[in-house]
């Protein structure tokens, strides 16, 4: 056998017991002493390479490695291989991201105790694995749950925040090669010029560690920065001045990534305010950008009054522009037709426009998940969306990002699970969820003497999470059932006089008399039209439709019996008592965890837990008082009855300080 094969035993004698506080993430923890292996850089003068270089010669145990550059068609731009022999181990790639993702593959290996004893080649299935940051130039973070921003813009571009440095660690690491910094809905200033010059502030750090920086743009910009009477894009002075900006941007920023647009979407300025396409504003800034490799990022994220039902209206817009696009123009979708709910279908625009680039947009934060309160690990939900959409279909990948300057990150010790497990699934959406929450837990919480059974348990915490959230907030397809604007607790009889209806939830539900959902069938709204006619047709009949899709189809009458030999009524009550009960067997699960945790980690994590199970037996009570009385059934004899009435959880004051859920004491004050 190899005497350099990594062994767990020689990992904890080198590295030695270290508790998990959530300021270092998954970062490779450093060598306490002894002797490094010798590490062997190759001819390069490249940063990245030098980083490369360091990160194995601070952090690895094992065997010495020789580095090697070397065109290799099959490794294409990030790729990398590892070969081991009885002198050690050859790390070969043709680029230098590629010596930086191979260095972050032997340490990942390395600190989750797994050996390295066979040929490894590994590519990325997506050149582009990009993070979206919806962070405001106040500091500001729209829908994020942990902290300000990272970004100083005030202290930009003289002070140089740790920070920075550390977050380009994390998101190589994890094979992340960009990041967009500000909000989709942008503010013009970050094009000026004194933003520019911070903007390369952090271009100057990350590029180190391969990583490049795109910006959302305003399309209205030309206006507002320079006075332009029109954003038009047909415009030959509009598109003098984009291709004048692009040329300021890369005179500052020679490997600046290009910008991520969100036009004519929830009050957001775009070609369609002059008569123009999606296509030609999407085209005229892929000129400007064309000269020096840039690209422009499109969202679809639209919802104007073109159709019905809202879920239908992207397509609807975007459809017939396909094959009009710029070849440097990507459309980005979210991963559903709506918008990031707990559960969705997959948004029929993917495989709808075969001559236009696509990219699944993803979101990391937990808008609609709990926030930071609760536990709600995403992996199984991003590989639900890959069952239905290929990976081989789509150009590339996007997260939006929940990352805050808060000292463990993303505010839920849990959700840098997230964060690390899009990264994995950018990179190969063939991965495992499962595997990757136990190698998260291995690179982070899991301390040397824990149990098999234990961490096990914790795995299974990680991996059913979701699906419990889903389970006692909206099951069987229900969606956006939230209180209005924060989008944290059940409010589903929500009415806010002048709101659009497609904002509050009883445009969704749809409960009456009759039964529950949204007819979505060729006889209703005919958004099953919209997907391939082998899925269209599954879909469409209620006895064919999965279950988890089954209230977004259909509009199900409350005593239809289901596969199960159940009623409606019945099984959607059994979810929300599910997804109840199994934040109560968490709390179990992680009270096993305490001898073998951080302290502190500890009580964050139970303090959190308290929060969640309080907030499910909320959402499961509201939501089952409410469409009780439209069912007039009663509750079967296996749920448990809801403690509180229905009058009295609407007096419950939703405006929540902080995204703290709501105390169950303040309903016993209103009972």
């Amino acid at each position: 056998m190899n005497r350099y094969l990594i062994s767990l035993a020689a990992i904890i004698c080198a590295i030695g017991a270290w508790a998990y506080d959530g300021t270092k993430l998954w970062l490779p923890q450093q060598a306490t002493g002894g002797t490094s292996p010798e590490i062997t850089s190759p001819k390069s003068k490249d940063s990245v390479v030098a980083v490369a270089v360091g990160e194995l010669r601070d952090s690895w145990h094992g065997a010495p490695v020789k580095m090697v550059l070397k065109k290799d068609k099959a490794l294409g731009r990030d790729g990398f291989r590892i070969i081991p022999s009885e002198g050690g181990l050859t790390l070969s790639a043709s680029e230098p991201s590629g010596l930086l993702y191979g260095a972050y593959y032997l340490l990942r290996k390395q600190d989750s105790g797994q050996s390295v004893d066979t040929e490894i080649t590994d590519v990325p299935r997506y050149d582009l694995r990009i993070l979206n940051h919806w962070d405001n130039l106040d500091g500001t973070i729209e829908r994020g749950y942990a902290g300000h921003s990272l970004w100083k813009w005030d202290e930009l571009p003289d002070v140089e925040s740790p920070r920075y440095r550390e977050y380009a660690r994390v998101n190589a690491s994890i094979g992340i090669n960009g990041t967009v910094l500000n909000n989709v809905n942008a503010s013009s200033k970050i094009l000026s010029h004194d933003y520019l010059l911070k903007v390369a502030k952090l271009a100057d750090i990350f590029r180190h560690y391969g990583i490049r920086v795109y910006l959302s743009v305003n399309f209205a910009s030309p206006m507002q920065l320079d006075g332009l009477s029109t954003a038009d894009p047909l415009d030959k002075g509009v598109a003098k001045w984009w291709k004048n900006k692009a040329d300021e941007v890369y005179s500052l920023i020679p490997d600046f990534g290009g910008f991520l647009v969100k036009a004519n979407s929830e009050g957001q300025p775009g070609p369609c305010d002059f008569g123009r396409s999606h296509a030609d504003g999407a085209n005229m800034l892929a000129e400007a950008l064309k000269p020096h490799g840039g690209i422009v990022m499109w969202r679809s994220f639209v919802y104007s009054p073109s159709d019905p039902d809202r879920a239908k209206q992207a397509y609807v817009e975007f459809e017939p522009l396909d094959g009009q696009f710029a070849p440097n123009v990507i459309v980005q979708i979210k991963n559903g037709p709506v918008d990031f709910q707990p559960r969705e279908p997959y948004s029929p625009l993917f495989g709808a426009m075969p001559a236009t680039k696509q990219m699944a947009e993803f979101q990391v934060t937990q808008e609609y998940l709990g926030h930071s309160n609760h536990i709600a690990y995403l992996a199984p939900m991003w590989k639900e969306f890959f069952e239905y959409v290929s990976p081989e279909s789509i150009s590339a990948v996007a997260g939006v990002a929940n990352v805050g300057d808060d000292s463990n990150w993303t505010g839920h010790p849990f959700a840098q699970a997230n964060w690390y497990a899009f990264g994995r699934l950018a990179w190969n959406p063939d991965e495992d969820a499962s595997t990757i929450a136990r190698e998260w837990l291995e690179l982070t919480v899991v301390e040397d003497d824990m149990p098999e059974n234990v961490k096990s348990g914790l795995v299974d915490m990680m991996v059913t999470s979701r699906e419990a959230v889903v389970d006692y907030m909206m099951p069987m397809g229900l969606h956006h059932l939230f209180a209005f604007g924060h989008h944290y607790g059940p409010e589903p009889w929500c009415d806010v006089p002048g709101a659009r209806p497609d904002w509050l939830p009883k445009y969704y539900h749809r409960a009456d008399s009759a039964g529950l959902g949204f007819d979505r069938t060729l006889s209703g709204s005919g958004a099953v039209s919209q997907y391939p006619d082998s899925l269209a047709g599954v879909l469409n009949d209620a006895d064919q439709c999965p279950e988890e899709f089954l209230l977004w189809f259909h509009h199900v009458p409350w005593n239809k019996t289901l596969k199960s030999g159940d009623t409606m009524w019945n099984t959607l009550c059994r979810h929300y008592e599910s997804g109840y009960d199994a934040v109560k067997r968490y709390q179990s699960v992680w009270d096993s965890a305490k001898p073998y945790v951080d302290e502190a980690l500890h009580q964050d994590v139970s303090r959190r837990l308290i929060a969640q199970a309080r907030d499910a037996r909320w959402w499961k009570d509201a939501c089952l008082l409410y469409f009780q009385q439209y069912s007039n059934m009663p509750f079967p004899k296996d749920v448990e009855a809801p403690e509180h009435t229905l009058d009295a959880m609407k007096k419950v004051n939703l405006g929540i300080t902080n995204y703290e859920s709501p105390s169950m004491d303040s309903l016993d004050a209103v009972r």
